[in-house]
């Protein structure tokens, strides 16, 4: 999901949605759940900026991808 949204911002998204993935933490484990979801999909967005040396959200441009 992180990846994904990382290429969402590239391409110009002012904001995306998590869609099923919190519903399933929250069905889990309740608020916490939903969290731990929110945290991961947040540290593989962090993980994916620093393969490619996007230091910060505003670093996040089309030029980072590659068409395959």
């Amino acid at each position: 999901m992180g990846a994904d949204l990382f290429v969402a911002l590239a391409l110009g998204a002012d904001a995306c949605l998590l869609g099923r993935p919190h519903v399933y933490g929250l069905a889990l484990d309740g608020t916490a759940g939903v969290s731990a979801v929110v945290d991961n999909v947040l540290a593989e967005l962090d993980l994916t900026m620093g393969l490619v040396g996007a230091a910060s959200i505003g670093d996040i441009t089309r030029e980072l991808l590659v068409e395959v």
